[in-house]
């Protein structure tokens, strides 16, 4: 069967590629190998993890927070399995809204797993046996990510004992010791997950801060808020050996700079070092598409491949893996197919870490700023001097703004605290239409509420803050 477009993965880059080329008019195939679609996000992913954060975040409150409010609950208990019913629950409704989102726009989604003959030619080994062959104007690559391994390092992932972020989300009860190798966003999602429902929890990092990448002053400050929750965080440690025993697993570890190595022993072994793109299979060394460095397939500005009628999106590309970031390709690849004008704003995609309290982040870091040269100044607000904070006692954490010295111009936002993950979003409209700080200091805010503290953050940027 004849296509305009064949997408290769149905992760929300591809569905939403698909989605929006159906739109456009065109004739659509998505190409799936799991039994349901939504790639990695929905399934094991984004989905899942978020699930279990606000459920294991519901059970501290209960625990720990409710009583200065004047509600007395008591102890709660931990019903492992009514929780996972939720996840699950929640990742069906997921994948069931993007098949119906399929059937909707008159897509073709076929279970298999595709491989690429050639420009215009995609083969599908069907999941139930045989094969099937499609023809198609144009091809997109949107095949996601898989878990990368320790550098250096053989691990034996079983997904009971030492486990990845899949494994991490079934586990049958709460692991009384959780070692988790890397402090990067993966890894202390699910050790805040585990850490609320009763694990002592242990991170590993081979850098000296968490969530590397992020603001410095913001990793430095959110390092110190999970410690003071339970997390021991060794950092600058170099892990040589994860290896299962008896009961458990253990981990040995030596420090970046030199010192002596030490073992620890847990009954559950999270490996979070991030992830690599899946490629494997597709047949791209035969097709003639090139990769970079690092694996990834190799794009121009408008996402195309070497090779004409070859596009890339996602995770498999350069670029944070991030899934709307992947949406925001899967779109303008699918515009340029169709003829129009795709576009992505790479400096003002947003990234958020779904701790408690959040942590969210959009354009450059000081670190950033400092290394490119440009001349910034800096507003910081504190949310223990905001009214709602100081209602709904959710006073740590504070929002910085980072402008340009000269226009401006904000060039950053970062926020830690309660409700981060969406109060970020008014800082990257702002920057989408190059908005300076007193545009967002002078933008009236409703009280009380916790994105007042972006206006007083803004209003510290230009001039001065009003509560403080």
């Amino acid at each position: 069967m004849a296509y305009d477009v064949v997408v290769i993965g149905s992760g929300p880059g591809g569905y939403v590629c698909a989605i929006k080329a159906a739109q456009l008019g065109l004739k659509v195939a998505v190409v799936e190998k799991r039994a349901t679609y939504g790639g990695t996000c929905l399934n094991i992913g984004c989905i899942p993890s978020k699930a279990l954060l606000h459920a294991s975040e519901m059970f501290a409150e209960a625990g720990h927070g409710l009583e200065a409010l004047g509600v007395e609950v008591g102890k709660p208990r931990l019903n492992l399995k009514k929780m996972m019913e939720h996840k699950d629950a929640t990742v069906a409704s997921n994948v069931n809204g993007v098949a119906f989102l399929f059937k909707k726009n008159k897509i073709d989604g076929i279970q298999g797993t595709g491989r690429i003959v050639s420009a215009g030619k995609v083969s599908v080994a069907l999941e139930g046996g045989g094969t099937q062959e499609l023809e198609t104007k144009a091809i997109v690559i949107a095949t996601g990510s898989d878990v990368a391994g320790i550098p250096g390092v053989e691990v034996d992932i079983d997904e009971k004992v030492i486990v990845s972020s899949t494994g991490a989300l079934s586990l049958e009860k709460p692991p009384a010791h959780l070692i988790v190798v890397g402090g990067g966003v993966i890894g202390l999602e699910l050790g805040s997950v585990w850490g609320r429902l009763g694990s002592k929890v242990t991170v590993v990092e081979y850098l000296d801060t968490v969530l590397g990448g992020m603001d410095g002053e913001v990793a430095k400050q959110f390092g110190r808020m999970l410690a003071k929750q339970g997390f021991d965080i060794r950092l600058g440690s170099k892990v040589t050996g994860v290896e299962k025993i008896k009961k458990g697993a253990k981990v040995t570890f030596e420090p970046v700079k030199g010192g002596d190595a030490e073992t620890i022993e847990a009954d559950v072994v999270l490996v979070a070092t991030g992830r690599r793109p899946y490629t494997d299979g597709l047949g791209l060394a035969e097709a003639g598409v090139e990769l970079d460095e690092r694996g990834r397939v190799k794009t121009d500005q408008h996402l195309r491949t070497n090779v004409p009628g070859i596009y890339a999106i996602g995770d498999a590309i350069a670029g944070p893996m991030l899934a709307h970031k992947a949406e925001d390709e899967g779109v303008a690849v699918a515009e340029t197919i169709a003829g129009q004008k795709g576009h992505v704003n790479y400096d003002v995609i947003p990234s958020v870490v779904y701790t408690s309290p959040e942590v969210a982040s959009v354009g450059r870091t000081e670190e950033e700023l400092k290394k490119a040269g440009i001349d910034y100044k800096v507003g910081k607000f504190p949310f223990t001097a905001n009214g709602r904070a100081r209602a709904m006692l959710h006073t740590d954490g504070f929002v910085k703004i980072l402008a340009d010295k000269a226009t401006d111009r904000v060039l950053g936002g970062h926020i830690v605290g309660f409700g981060a993950g969406e109060m970020i979003h008014e800082i990257a409209v702002l920057m989408e239409f190059g908005g300076s700080s007193e545009d967002l200091a002078r933008t009236c805010h409703a009280h009380p509420t916790m994105s007042e503290a972006v206006k007083e953050a803004a209003l510290a940027t230009f001039f001065k803050p009003i509560h403080m």
